[in-house]
């Protein structure tokens, strides 16, 4: 049985049912992704380190209902301010657990082998201490090349994270250099002493994110950082808290493990349409939303849809 779905709860007002002789007049239908549940906006938290302040940090994340994605040097696991292996499992569920290489170097100065040891080996690792699977990354002090994309991706590494801001909201072509929106409170605190720049890296770090709220676009917010960060001078928990305060509980925002919106990416390119776009067919195991001009249809897993 064919099945058709619009969601009805997320089609503004003002908009009608979809008329298909009209829509089939234009052999040029646009077809757009929404993010899971058919929102408009997504958001990804993203920390490296696994440093033991992510206690506070996972703690005031699961206070305000937000998701993050955290990247593990496993080797530094047990050491002098960093979390012990045993509180992995636990502290991260319902979060990511991510790649950051065993030991934290540069992998643009190693071998092929030796990159294949840090990425390899970590993600081994971190499998074990969660017991499930571990298939992102962030590199080490954000340095990659030519390599080192190569060598990573025959390793099950899906996407890896860079730490060259863009400040906008656009979703990357090469999730293996994936760059993210922001660092938490941009460049602010990075000079001791220089709240004249602190401010006005907060002030601006803030009306980012304000924009990102506001934005009727299609929007991902990607901001990364560390956990550690925040125990630095500058009331940068209360800052953190504000951020958190600002983004969560929002209607129109999916909040996601960048591993989850990888995986729903994939599976809206890998619909299947009709020549006349007026039928859809999900092969896939995630259910996908689409707006098609202004309309909005739910393609649900392993189902056909007319549109």
């Amino acid at each position: 049985m064919v099945l058709f779905t619009i969601i009805d709860s997320l089609m503004p007002q003002t908009i009608k049912p979809c008329n298909i002789p009209d829509m089939l007049k234009n052999s040029a239908v646009k077809i757009e992704m929404l993010f899971p549940g058919g929102k408009s906006k997504a958001l990804i938290l993203s920390f490296d380190d696994g440093r033991d302040a992510d206690r506070r940090l996972v703690k005031l994340m699961n206070k305000y209902g937000l998701v993050g994605t955290f990247h593990l040097n496993s080797n530094k696991l047990g050491t002098k301010n960093y979390l012990t292996r045993e509180e992995v499992r636990d502290l991260y569920r319902g979060h990511e657990v991510s790649v950051h290489s065993v030991n934290h170097p540069d992998l643009t100065k190693l071998s092929k082998n030796e990159i294949v040891y840090e990425v390899a080996e970590d993600r081994r690792e971190l499998e074990r201490l969660t017991g499930g699977l571990v298939r992102g990354l962030s590199y080490p002090f954000g340095n990659y090349n030519d390599t080192v994309v190569a060598v990573i991706s025959g390793l099950g590494i899906e996407y890896a994270r860079t730490v060259k801001d863009t400040y906008g909201f656009d979703i990357p072509d090469n999730f293996l250099e994936w760059h993210p929106t922001i660092h938490q409170f941009a460049q602010a605190f990075n000079k001791p002493g220089d709240t004249v720049n602190d401010n006005k890296e907060l002030a601006g770090f803030y009306r980012l994110v304000d924009n990102f709220l506001k934005t009727d676009n299609l929007a991902l917010l990607y901001v990364w950082g560390h956990s550690f960060e925040n125990d630095s001078p500058g009331g940068r928990w209360a800052k953190m808290e504000k951020f958190f305060k600002m983004v969560a509980n929002n209607p129109d925002v999916c909040y996601t493990t960048q591993i989850a919106l990888v995986d729903y990416i994939h599976a809206f390119k890998n619909l299947k349409f009709t020549v006349s776009k007026s039928m859809a067919t999900n092969l896939g195991s995630i259910d996908v939303c689409i707006k098609i001009n202004s309309n909005f249809f739910l393609i649900p897993a392993s189902k056909t849809v007319v549109l």
